[in-house]
């Protein structure tokens, strides 16, 4: 049982980075990237940084150069890549039943990522990215995944999704071990909203390092989603001094980046969202849009939403789509209803725009 003292330490640690890294503040920017942040006493209740202004997000922004957060909210297959380079990673090819064989290069790499203006991440990446590469497919197309480790430790693809025990990617036998590579197939099912990690021990150090990815799966052609603007939406944070207890938080990444650079929509159009709950060590974490609610349809597996609401909560790899139409022109804010989750970095905003006579 922990004493009132190592708790205290604790939950100071993240209130700690809140006012360091200027998440929740004017203060900050560069000083998020000390690895420990001095405690001390606490001032009386309403004094201190966490008061000195309204500004949310952190100070400066993150480098689009390895991973833009914007390109890929609708990024799926590689689509975000020029085309002959995409030809390296992704290929399709038609079969007989009508059904597609949709083939992917994925390998795991050692990478420090920036998660915050800079403050740098030591990952383990798919392909060099956190999230890895949304793959999409249709119900009963063929996935074969070409895998290889080129990182420093045993690594694995584990799909959610209906599969043999062999292409599981779960037991030690399953491990990949460092410059071997294994072959991945299966079939595209059930429909839904779906995800990848790596399944390695230790599975909560593997996955809080980046290994993880969204896998759509949309319903055969005869049942097809309506029309949308769709949007891929992974929830995780980052434990960046390795006390098994997260200090920043985001959507895709890069910590309050749509606060900066807000996700632009269309009032009028429907707009789908794929949300993944990737974040390690908390159990529970949330999604919440200000100023309208949306349709929620859990794990995607079916065409009739759920439930209509403006907070659902998603534990440890659950999932769901969620459905809106934005009503009025404006930005919404949307983060966790945690709000230290929110202060830390999951946070950001829709834009909702107009459409024009050009679009």
């Amino acid at each position: 049982m922990q004493n009132q003292g190592e708790t205290e330490n604790r939950h100071w640690s993240r209130r700690a980075w809140i006012r360091a890294a200027g998440l929740g503040s004017l203060t900050g920017g560069v000083a998020l990237a000390s690895r420990g942040v001095a405690g001390g006493q606490a001032g009386p209740e309403g004094s201190g940084p966490d008061h000195l202004g309204n500004a949310m997000g952190p100070v400066g922004r993150v480098s689009t150069e390895s991973f833009d957060p914007t390109a890929f909210l609708r990024a799926w297959n590689f689509s975000d890549l020029p085309a002959d380079e995409r030809a390296r990673f992704y290929r399709e090819t038609p079969r007989q039943d009508g059904t597609l064989l949709r083939e992917y290069e994925l390998f795991a790499v050692d990478r420090e990522i920036e998660i915050a203006p800079g403050v740098f991440f030591p990952a383990w990446t798919y392909n060099g990215q956190v999230p890895g590469p949304t793959i999409r497919a249709t119900a009963g197309d063929r996935i074969r995944i070409n895998f290889v480790n080129q990182g420093a430790h045993p690594h694995t693809i584990h799909f959610h999704g209906w599969h043999t025990p062999e292409m599981d990617g779960s037991l030690p036998a399953h491990q990949v071990m460092p410059g071997d590579r294994f072959v991945y197939e299966f079939d595209a099912d059930p429909f839904g909203v779906h995800l990848y990690h790596c399944h390695a021990n230790p599975l909560k150090r593997h996955v809080h390092k980046g290994l993880y990815g969204a896998f759509i799966v949309d319903p055969p052609a005869e049942t097809p989603r309506p029309p949308a603007d769709e949007l891929v939406m992974v929830l995780n944070a980052f434990d960046t001094n390795f006390d098994a207890e997260n200090e920043v938080y985001a959507v895709n990444t890069a910590a309050s980046f749509y606060m900066h650079e807000p996700v632009t929509v269309r009032v009028g159009e429907r707009v789908r969202m794929y949300v993944v709950n990737l974040t390690e060590f908390d159990l529970i974490n949330s999604f919440h849009l200000h100023a309208m609610f949306f349709d929620v349809l859990r794990t995607g597996t079916t065409l009739v939403p759920t439930e209509t609401t403006d907070t659902i909560m998603l534990c440890q790899g659950e999932r769901a789509i969620l459905e809106t139409t934005f009503r009025h022109p404006g930005d919404f804010m949307f983060h966790a209803h945690q709000s230290e989750f929110a202060e830390l970095g999951w946070m950001g905003l829709f834009r909702a725009e107009e459409r024009t006579h050009s679009d």
